[in-house]
């Protein structure tokens, strides 16, 4: 498995939807960031050895100058252009064929429900699960690569298995399932918005194992090794490429280090589990909340990296 390394490129905290869980609903006040600053950002990303681009916020699609910005990523000799999106746009085939003349090779909508009643309501967004699902549809016909994501939440998480169903006959490349980070308005809404992993345990191995018989991509992110038995390879630290992320206000040189030392926590058990030395461990709002007796460690002999997984 190859991974190139990826400039993460906060374009600003603007956006059309309203997510309970938003990690970033705090920052809205800080608009968006110049087109200038945003361009001094990519030619620095080229400097320190970044070959990919993913345009992320807020809500990217929503800037006049995001095609622009694509432009001259593609320009600049990024490889692989991501643009990570609320989806909503992608329902304007105009819009999605642009976004590919510009250069964008990967789209990145999200999907949070397997109908209209849970994904509107957790975006708060009337009409947003009909536009990402055309949007889906758009970029199917246009041939791309479609990576979706999809939180993890107490609003969702039994009925993974349908959402699953459902990217599959959406055509979808891949999915990630992501647990919540309880930050933001997710942190704000705890008590409603974020389940227990344990249970939302079947619920997620139901959801991959419709992906894997289908052939599509699955991952899960921030749910840890010991809850994933049967289904370790799925975790995402293992295809998380290098990245660097540029806020308007912080440069991360690299994400994997910052996280596991201020983001993620380990435990005493952990120590003793085989898959130690591989993972990271959960967001620590989650055990801060709800403590840290659901974490198992797993036995056996030892796993050093993940070639040997």
């Amino acid at each position: 498995m190859t991974l190139i390394k990826r400039l993460d490129l906060k374009v600003g905290f603007s956006c059309n939807n309203n997510c309970l869980f938003c990690v970033q609903a705090h920052k809205k006040h800080l608009g968006d960031r110049p087109t200038d600053d945003l361009k001094k950002e990519m030619e620095n990303g080229i400097e320190t050895g970044c070959e990919g681009i993913v345009f992320t916020g807020g809500e990217p699609t929503i800037r006049k100058d995001i095609l622009e910005l694509a432009r001259y990523a593609k320009d600049l000799g990024y490889t692989t252009i991501q643009l990570q999106s609320n989806g909503r746009m992608f329902s304007y085939m105009e819009f999605v064929k642009k976004a590919i003349n510009a250069g964008v090779n990967e789209f990145s909508p999200a999907l949070h429900g397997h109908n209209e009643k849970i994904h509107d309501t957790l975006t708060c967004s009337p009409g947003a699960f009909r536009q990402v699902t055309q949007g889906v549809k758009n970029l199917r016909k246009m041939d791309q690569y479609i990576l979706t994501n999809s939180v993890i939440n107490s609003l969702n998480y039994k009925y993974l298995p349908e959402l699953a169903e459902l990217l599959v006959s959406l055509g979808v490349s891949q999915f990630q399932l992501a647990f919540v980070h309880a930050i933001g308005n997710a942190g704000k809404n705890f008590d409603s918005i974020v389940p227990r992993k344990s249970d939302a345990k079947p619920f997620i191995h139901r959801a991959l194992d419709i992906g894997i018989k289908a052939g599509v991509g699955v991952m899960v992110e921030a749910y840890p090794f010991c809850f994933m038995e049967g289904h370790e390879k799925y975790c995402a630290e293992r295809f998380m490429p290098s990245t660097e992320i540029r806020y308007s206000d912080l440069y991360v040189e690299d994400f994997e280090r910052d996280r596991k030392a201020s983001g993620k926590v380990k435990f005493p058990q952990c120590k003793k589990c085989k898959f130690d030395l591989i993972c990271e461990g959960p967001w620590k709002e989650y055990p801060e909340k709800f403590g840290n007796s659901e974490f198992k460690a797993v036995t056996g002999k030892k796993i050093r990296d993940f070639q040997n997984y």
